[in-house]
């Protein structure tokens, strides 16, 4: 599983691409458009997440640093370019994404305005506590960078399979093998199941998987629903965000693999983190963090707790 972002190459194909990619054969994201009061103009992916009914809660204000405070902002650095978490409109100036709403929704219970700045990824964590409050862009929290911020966790992401609606393949989602998968060119999933798949089918006598390579996440999910290949292989937040995409002419197999724990990037021993921590937890008891997660079709990343520095395996 990659460190950071979890993409090789260009993962970030999988955004406002996918829905016009799948068009004729006939989907809508219009309720989706409705369900959150967003407008109904033409759009490839949900409308966002309003927050605009969430309280400040004062216990949870009177924790954030003055610092931070002091302005009224959160400012949330996150590279805009992973969809569904963060990344950039039709208008290639306005990020949108779970991140990016998860991230406005813990600024409204601070009682502060969440701004987002996009940012290269790897010059995000250097500048928290000074250029921005918060680091909230698919961060595998990891024990090296936790050694230089504090971090909550808001997510957990893995790998995930899916299918055409119905399984018309009958696929096994414990045996895949001889199995038509489609995956992006240079993702970890490629490598997964050109390697590791493949060598396990051969090692127990079977086909291996033929692995279908695309240069982009959109082509191979429209794949699998126009019946040229039996599996998409991507990230499980790509792949939910596929199934949404498709407007369920796709459907997961199986669960998600290989998880691991996704958060925000705080200052460290800041009092940052506590006052995060307990921000997510309210959105996470009072069921905005779910639906927050299901407008995205990403709920099967839903963390139970939010935990501060949380126990990693690397």
């Amino acid at each position: 599983m990659m460190m950071g972002k979890m993409k090789a190459a260009a993962a970030a194909a999988l955004s406002v691409a996918l829905l016009a990619s799948v068009g004729a054969c006939g989907t809508t994201d219009e309720a989706d458009k409705t369900s959150q009061g967003g407008n109904t103009e033409t759009s490839s992916h949900p409308a966002a997440f309003d927050v605009s009914g969430i309280q400040k809660d004062p216990a949870i204000a009177a924790m954030v640093p003055e610092s931070v405070a002091k302005d009224g902002k959160l400012t949330v650095g996150m590279e805009t370019t992973y969809a569904p978490g963060e990344f950039m409109d039709e208008d290639g100036k306005t990020p949108i994404g779970y991140d990016v709403d998860l991230s406005k929704a813990i600024a409204k219970v601070m009682g502060l305005e969440g701004e987002m700045v996009s940012a290269s990824f790897d010059t995000i964590i250097p500048a928290i506590g000074s250029k921005y409050d918060a680091g909230i862009s698919s961060f595998t929290i990891t024990r090296e960078r936790m050694e230089s911020v504090d971090f909550v966790s808001t997510f957990k992401a893995g790998m995930a399979f899916a299918v055409k609606k119905g399984n018309p393949s009958k696929i096994d989602p414990n045996d895949i093998c001889g199995a038509k998968v489609g995956v992006q060119t240079g993702t970890i999933e490629e490598q997964q199941a050109t390697d590791t798949i493949s060598a396990d089918c051969k090692a127990k006598g079977k086909k291996p998987v033929d692995v279908q390579s695309y240069k982009q996440q959109t082509d191979a999910a429209t794949a699998v629903v126009n019946g040229k290949i039996d599996v998409f292989y991507a990230d499980s937040q790509v792949t939910g965000y596929a199934i949404k995409q498709t407007g369920g002419q796709l459907e997961k197999l199986g669960k998600d693999t290989d998880i691991v724990l996704q958060g925000a990037a705080l200052k460290k021993d800041s009092g940052m983190a506590e006052a995060t921590q307990a921000a997510m937890q309210k959105l996470i008891d009072d069921g905005t963090y779910a639906k927050i997660l299901k407008n995205w079709g990403v709920q099967s990343g839903a963390v139970e707790k939010a935990e501060t520095n949380p126990a990693v395996s690397d």
